[in-house]
């Protein structure tokens, strides 16, 4: 396990994208946790209103950490301690803005109703997709890899790349099922969109 650990996710670099990951689920469970406890009046939290009856919905602070998580990732280096650090505020934020995707999407509060499941529908594929790119753009070996191993590994995060983009138009077109089964079946996603 440990091997595994060294080389299969810090010497190949796949630490930031993995506590990116985690940042992310977790962030996206503990708001929606938070958002059915004030939906139902039960614990300490409430809505965070400004002044003039302006309500502040979590995307504002989930952009502003995916701004500085972005920029922090930019800056440091590739495997370093801000790298990682940089993953974690970049997952908090966009765990935080994909929770209110359809508010995002349809311009409307759309939180509790059906055209919201598409926020649910998004972080999962969302992770499905990440979890996908941890398990194979870095494999085993990183150690060893060739000029031509590493320019093959570019096209395939490329083409991961484009079909989670055709994932992304299915989506919004109110395909989420096609979507969903595109990142797992590229042609899929491709009709889809």
């Amino acid at each position: 396990m440990n091997q595994w650990w060294q080389q299969g996710i810090v010497d190949a670099g796949k630490l930031p994208l993995l506590i990116a990951l985690v940042a992310f689920l977790v962030t996206f469970a503990v708001t929606r946790l938070i958002t059915r406890m004030i939906r139902a009046g039960r614990g300490p939290f409430g809505d965070v209103s400004t002044g003039g009856g302006v309500h502040l919905h979590h995307a504002v602070p989930g952009v502003v950490l995916m701004v500085a998580g972005g920029f922090g990732a930019i800056a440091s280096t590739q495997y370093g301690v801000l790298a990682t650090i940089a993953g974690a505020v970049f997952g908090v934020g966009a765990g935080l803005v994909l929770d209110e995707f359809a508010l995002i999407l349809y311009l409307n509060d759309v939180y509790w109703t059906e055209q919201g499941r598409k926020s649910v529908e998004l972080v999962m594929i969302t992770g499905a997709v990440v979890t996908l790119v941890l398990a194979g753009s870095a494999p085993f070996g990183v150690d060893t890899l060739t000029a031509d191993e590493r320019q093959d590994r570019l096209a395939v995060m490329s083409t991961i790349g484009f079909h989670f983009f055709c994932s992304a138009i299915s989506f919004t077109k109110g395909k989420p099922l096609v979507a969903l089964f595109g990142v797992l079946v590229p042609l899929v996603s491709l009709v889809g969109a």
